[in-house]
């Protein structure tokens, strides 16, 4: 029965991986374009790699964006600027000052009327002419151009850029005709009392809506081509180096194949091609899994997220690339590898970098460079990221991002141009962006923790902190659990670090492997006070109970309060099935007679599963026991550590580990060498056990 239900589990698992698997394959396919794809690969400066090409049929010769940029400017430049003019402000004005004058100075004379007369004429004259509110140097519209269009009412007249003023220019003119009038009228010491710039306003306003639907109506007219393919005429021979011309020539094809089978293409060989393509790519995930990292397989909750990432990346990168006015290189790529690789390893962050670059890049402009780009940097950063427990080291791995793509994009622009020359500068402005938005894999890896049950460096050495509450309490209430922890975290760091693993994870799980000891702490030696055992008031199997329920209180804590699953693992699993051997040998010396109940005094487990976990199982008693040993010599500490491992293998509860046997004899010398400097041991020479003899 028990196997009927193991196989029913595994085909039932398998059933559930396929099923993602096709998930994301259907999710990919509807994200993906579905057009026919251009099937010659090319780049320029590199030599035609295919046969011999001819135009399969008439198509235009599509002019490079800088030709049409150039046209557009000149187009632009050719366009004279619409300024709307006011009226009113000028009327205004000039009522104001005749007004102002006449009725405070009370003149009467016609010399003091006279003087009116001319500074309302030359207000008038200016405003005739058009009063702008800066210098004409400070508006980028009046670049370069010589003239404009001033629109009053319903009628536009063209004005010499010559002969308009700045609000400053027609007060500087109007001053200067009232000092004229003052040296020839003699003095007129009542104008002063009127400041002239009260009556200057600009009353000329650029009119952007006007303007810019004539430069829509002159750019519209430009042409996209320049020239044409007849159907059968050479375009490139077999080995013939792609230069400019011929790329331009090679991308107008490209756009015109596109468009010309996206009327007449069979749309389900396109569907099917496409189809094959994503199934190829996510079968070589699924095969990578399957030999290197089946944990992911086994765990949907992993697998779920490795393909959401890597489904969302793709969405991602899909949607940057429709926009017009933003490039594909802004998405930041590099935080998929960093992801993959703080949750699981290298290997499968490199792997899954590359399988998703490949579907974004096939689809993606300029593949090749896509793709290279793509790689390049995102191998950096998980080389440069092999640590993330300090901001800085995020900061590292984004310069060293953005300089790999600097560099390399620098040397294909080498390879292609032959110059730096043309380097387009604007390139380095995207991968400055992507760059920067690395910064965001803090909170993206705080969302995944939380929504996928992961654990990171960064909160594994954050609850390691001993003033933690958890660790805080244990230290107050347990204080020799506390020191047992410590040490046993102490020996595990060191033994995880000589067999591989994480150093992290095993030093939270070990700190916190006993914290269900703060339920009765003085039922455990290590906090006892000499002389005071509560065990000796009860019998061996309620004493059993106790010791063993500080395995289930613990991970009663830990759920409570929120700590992460791995932590919890080392919580449940370190004493795995094995039984509380000193009440169960002793109840059996107290009652031979009876049958013994072996369950009551057994641990309820489960086994460790990860090395970190089975790491700390093994430590855990060998420390224990180690300190109760009467002799500590060299031998009796590699018998006791022998002994001990040996029995954790004979009765199986390394079955489920990670452990290799090379890392069993790496275990048993790591901790041999780390309890002899301990315990201060003096290793014992053949001469010195002859003299003892």
């Amino acid at each position: 029965m028990n196997k009927f239900y193991r196989r029913l589990k595994k085909y039932t698992q398998i059933t559930v991986q396929i099923l993602m698997f096709l998930l994301a394959a259907v999710a990919l396919y509807l994200i993906l374009p579905g057009e026919p794809k251009f099937k010659y690969e090319y780049q320029k400066s590199f030599p035609w790699k295919h046969e011999n090409l001819v135009a399969p049929f008439d198509f235009a010769i599509l002019k490079t964006a800088k030709e049409l940029d150039d046209e557009r400017q000149e187009q632009i430049s050719k366009i004279i600027p619409y300024f709307t003019c006011d009226t009113s402000i000028a009327n205004a004005n000039i009522k104001k000052l005749r007004e102002d004058m006449q009725l405070s100075s009370n003149i009467k004379d016609v010399q003091k009327q006279n003087v009116i007369d001319i500074l309302s004429h030359e207000l008038k004259k200016m405003y005739d002419a058009g009063i702008l509110q800066f210098s004409i140097d400070s508006y980028t519209e009046l670049s370069g151009k010589s003239e404009i269009r001033k629109i009053t009412g319903n009628s536009v007249t063209r004005i010499s850029t010559q002969a308009l003023y700045s609000e400053k220019q027609a007060y500087n003119t109007l001053n200067a005709t009232k000092q004229e009038l003052d040296k020839s009228l003699g003095s007129l010491d009542w104008l002063n009392a009127y400041p002239l710039d009260r009556y200057i306003a600009a009353n000329l306003t650029y009119d952007f809506e006007t303007t810019q639907k004539e430069i829509d109506e002159a750019t519209q007219n430009i042409s996209l081509s320049r020239g044409m393919v007849r159907l059968g005429e050479r375009i490139i021979l077999e080995g013939e180096v792609v230069d400019s011309e011929k790329y331009q020539i090679l991308e107008s094809l490209k756009a015109s194949y596109e468009k010309e089978r996206g009327n007449d293409f069979n749309r389900y060989m396109v569907a099917l091609g496409k189809s094959l393509f994503i199934l190829v790519m996510l079968g070589l995930i699924f095969v990578f899994l399957y030999i290197y990292r089946r944990d992911i397989l086994v765990h949907l909750n992993r697998l779920i997220f490795l393909l959401l990432l890597i489904t969302f990346t793709v969405f991602i990168a899909q949607i940057i690339d429709a926009i017009p006015n933003l490039n594909i290189y802004i998405v930041p790529f590099a935080i998929l590898p960093i992801v993959v690789r703080t949750f699981f390893d290298s290997r499968t962050a490199i792997f899954t970098l590359f399988i998703t670059t490949l579907l974004i890049g096939f689809y993606a402009p300029n593949n090749y460079e896509f793709i290279l780009l793509q790689v390049s940097a995102g191998v950096v950063s998980v080389f440069s990221l092999n640590k993330m427990h300090r901001r800085v080291h995020l900061v590292l791995a984004a310069i060293w991002v953005f300089l790999t793509y600097a560099i390399v994009y620098t040397a294909l622009t080498l390879i292609h141009e032959g110059t730096l020359m043309l380097m387009n500068l604007s390139m380095l402005k995207w991968f400055v962006f992507s760059s920067v938005l690395i910064m965001l894999v803090y909170i993206l890896v705080y969302i995944f923790e939380k929504l996928f049950g992961f654990i990171s460096d960064v909160t594994l050495i954050e609850i390691s902190d001993s003033n933690q509450p958890l660790l805080r309490k244990l230290a107050e209430e347990a204080p020799g659990t506390f020191q047992h922890s410590m040490q046993i975290a102490n020996l595990a760091e060191e033994v995880i670090l000589k067999i591989g693993g994480n150093p992290f994870l095993v030093r939270a799980g070990a700190l916190y492997h006993d914290i269900g000891k703060i339920a009765r702490p003085n039922f455990f030696i290590e906090n006892q006070a000499a002389g005071m055992n509560p065990h000796d008031r009860i019998d061996n199997m309620k004493s059993a109970e106790v010791i063993i329920d500080h395995v289930k209180n613990g991970v009663k804590m830990a759920q409570k309060h929120k700590l992460p699953a791995p932590i919890i693992e080392f919580i449940a699993t370190h004493h795995g099935t094995t039984k509380a051997k000193y009440f169960y040998l002793k109840h059996k010396e107290e009652h031979p007679d009876s049958d013994v109940n072996e369950d009551q005094f057994m641990y309820p487990g489960p086994l460790p599963k990860s090395k970190e976990a089975s790491v700390v199982m093994l430590v855990d008693g060998i420390e224990a026991a180690s300190r109760s040993m009467k002799e500590k010599t060299h031998q009796n500490l590699q018998e006791l550590i022998n002994r001990m491992i040996d029995q954790k293998i004979d009765d199986k509860q390394l079955d489920n580990s990670e452990l290799t046997f090379s890392d069993i004899e790496i275990i048993k010398a790591t901790l041999l060498d780390k309890l002899i400097n301990i315990y201060h041991v003096r290793i014992e020479y053949p001469e010195d056990k002859r003299l003892k003899k």
